[in-house]
This record gives C-alpha cells, sequence and structure tokens, in this order.
C-alpha cells in the first residue's frame, strides 16, 4: 500500500527531514506537534494556549488528509513540566473527549525551547465518533 504525506511548512519539517503526517490506507500518523504557528514561528503563551494551537494544527493536517479530529485514536503527550498536565489534560479533554481516543502522557524535556507541550496523534479514517 503506498504512503502520502502531508506538509505544514514547518521549519522542523524542514530541519529534520520529516513529514507532518504520513498516510497509509486510511492510517493517519501526525507528527509530534508543537504550540508554535508555523507561518509566524510565535509559540502561544502557557500549556493550554500551545495545546489549543498543537490541535489546531493537527486539525488542519487531518482535514488535508481527508480526516478530522474525530477519528483521532491515540495521542501521545509530552509535557516537560508535570505541573502542566492537568491544564493541557483539560484542553484535550474538552477538544478530543467526544472520542474517547487511547492517551499516554510522558513527562520529559522537548527540543523547543520554551515549549509546554507536544502532542502526536494516530487517526483512523472513516471511524470517527459522533459529537
Amino acid at each position: 500500500m503506498p504512503r502520502t504525506h502531508v506538509f505544514s511548512g514547518s521549519i522542523y519539517e524542514e530541519m529534520a527531514g520529516y513529514a507532518r503526517a504520513v498516510i497509509v490506507g486510511d492510517a493517519i500518523y501526525v507528527s509530534g506537534t508543537v504550540g508554535v504557528d508555523f507561518k509566524t514561528g510565535e509559540l502561544a503563551d502557557g500549556p493550554e494556549a500551545q495545546t489549543d494551537r498543537a490541535l489546531d494544527t493537527i486539525r488542519a493536517t487531518l482535514e488535508e488528509a481527508g480526516s478530522s479530529l474525530g477519528d483521532i485514536v491515540r495521542v501521545r503527550v509530552y509535557a516537560p513540566d508535570p505541573a502542566d498536565v492537568m491544564a493541557i489534560s483539560g484542553r484535550l479533554k474538552e477538544r478530543l473527549g467526544f472520542t474517547s481516543p487511547t492517551n499516554t502522557t510522558i513527562c520529559s524535556p522537548l527540543a523547543v525551547p520554551g515549549a509546554h507541550v507536544e502532542l502526536e496523534v494516530e487517526a483512523l479514517r472513516g471511524s470517527a465518533n459522533p459529537g
């Protein structure tokens, strides 16, 4: 089965040679996404705003792949500060809770200075949980 790619124009994609998403059949694998506006390079302020911005980038990526946030089946959350996990989780519940994806949260340093969160998702096109 051939793979296709989605690119967002992120400087990180260019720097490291990866795609924002890889699509194989109906499976969509979205790379780790931080809360940066890739057009301006601006990092959103705080964990909640960064979570929202990352989810906006992920939503646009999934839509370009013919999918939606409702098709997300797995979320991986990386947060450097355990104190931010509740704020990040609250935003995830509000934005993705209707689909009840699996979730793994890891507290670890991030490569982007000032980043409070990095989100990685997997989606299965056509599996959307109505909500």
